[in-house]
């Protein structure tokens, strides 16, 4: 799906929100795996399930066309700085839901990029009737995330203990987070 492009200042960053087009490809490819590098709040370590030019021009077009489906894009001085994706069901029982995942570079954390990123995807879910939002593997020491998610409306739904080894070799556990509309 696609949505209108919005425009932000934050702190004196002017940055834009829009739905991802098959030229972002290459940049969103680059931009996962610099992201994957400079947190441990993502799931994969750098290179992991890596996702080429050709993948996400693949991912991109899949989602424009889906109902259910959308990828955004942070776009700051001509360049991507951040991404969100939800993405559907087509089986009849889950119609009603998405999951979503962001990502940001660490250096324009705290302008606000990932939480209007998230915004703008419950917008777009409110209004086509997408009823529950899923967060899966918020790690449990992401306590800024917890607190944007909560403060969005979304609760706990479940804990998976034990459910991450992080680069000091101990577990983590991860919440399960959701939220709903009547």
């Amino acid at each position: 799906m696609i949505i209108t492009k919005q425009e932000y200042k934050v702190k004196g960053l002017n940055y834009t929100i829009r739905s991802a087009v098959k030229t972002d490809a290459k940049g969103l490819s680059g931009l996962r795996l610099q992201v994957d590098g400079e947190t441990e709040h993502m799931d994969r370590v750098p290179g992991e399930a890596f996702i080429d030019e050709s993948g996400f021009e693949t991912i991109i077009e899949r989602d424009t066309n889906h109902p259910r489906n959308i990828c955004l894009v942070t776009e700051a001085n001509g360049r991507i700085i951040g991404y969100s994706r939800c993405e559907g069901h087509d089986l009849q029982r889950f119609k009603h839901k998405v999951e979503f995942g962001v990502g940001v570079l660490k250096q324009y954390w705290g302008f606000g990029v990932g939480a209007n990123l998230l915004q703008a995807s419950i917008s777009w879910a409110d209004a086509n009737g997408i009823t529950k939002i899923i967060l899966s593997g918020v790690l449990e020491t992401n306590e800024k995330a917890i607190r944007l998610y909560k403060s969005l409306g979304f609760e706990v739904e479940g804990i998976l203990k034990k459910d991450r080894i992080l680069s000091d070799g101990k577990y983590y556990s991860t919440y399960m987070m959701a939220r709903y509309t009547d």
